[in-house]
């Protein structure tokens, strides 16, 4: 990968063995030195030594983006390592329950905007003046659900639309201090947890999972189903230069299951 974010120092929330770990290695491909936050330590334990093994810096922090004092400390934790921060890629999330809204249960709902606004906010609104002064960049994962309203899924829906609402009005508000912020909307990811579900799938059925994986991508333009390190890609490209004149954007990454 071309170093599209030489030198630059990239937080990325959500670490996990899919598109967590992806972008963070992705960032440190295209030159970047990664401070990694996860509530698991094992993982920030793997993904940093991928991070160094390619000749670039890793800070592990384990956080709890839902805890003030959490979030706090990665923020101390990424300055006190590197003296300044150049982007930062909100990826952490709850899934709500997957139930109809008329049943749902309303603490849970509660739950997944916790953590898929207002904790994203407090993130943010702690780094800003690390990102002020280096004129930063906000990327933050949303997901395809923005463009479909399938039953089971408007919880989710929900969460995920005002974390779009929340990128949206922080590129106007903070644009004239030079801070882009930016959204990637991810459709399927082949990573692992995708991979469990077509196995299960194709046991229910009694069909292969291979058959699982062609049914689903037929319906997909490219006919594949997005990897995590495709994803990291486009995550990479708005936190770097390259997408200086970028902001309030969201870029649909899922092969054309949805056009947008």
């Amino acid at each position: 990968m071309p170093e599209l974010l030489r030198d630059k120092v990239v937080v990325v929330s959500g670490i996990g063995p899919g598109l967590g770990r992806s972008i963070a290695v992705r960032s440190a491909e295209a030159g970047a030195d990664v401070v990694l936050a996860a509530r698991t330590e094992s993982r920030l334990t793997e993904v940093a030594k991928e991070v160094t093994d390619l000749g670039r810096r890793a800070v592990a922090v384990r956080t709890d983006i839902d805890d003030e004092d959490s979030a706090a400390n990665l923020v101390s934790a990424a300055l006190e390592a590197f003296g300044g921060v150049d982007a930062v890629v909100h990826n952490a999330f709850a899934v709500p329950p997957l139930t109809d809204l008329a049943t749902v249960d309303l603490d849970a709902v509660r739950k997944g905007f916790e953590t898929a606004g207002i904790s994203v906010l407090r993130l943010t609104r702690l780094f800003l003046p690390a990102l002020k002064e280096s004129k930063g960049s906000l990327v933050m994962i949303n997901s395809a659900v923005l463009r479909h309203s399938r039953r089971t899924f408007g919880a989710y829906k929900m969460a995920k639309s005002a974390l779009l609402s929340l990128s949206q009005s922080l590129a106007s508000e903070l644009g004239p201090d030079g801070i882009r912020v930016n959204t990637v909307a991810p459709g399927y990811i082949w990573a692992p947890n995708l991979k469990w579900y077509f196995n299960y799938l194709a046991k229910e059925r009694g069909i292969t999972p291979e058959e699982v994986y062609a049914e689903t991508a037929s319906t997909i333009d490219l006919r594949k189903l997005p990897e995590p390190d495709e994803i990291a890609d486009a995550v990479v490209f708005l936190a770097s230069p390259m997408a200086r004149a970028i902001t309030g954007q969201c870029l649909d990454v899922n092969g054309g299951e949805y056009h947008h």
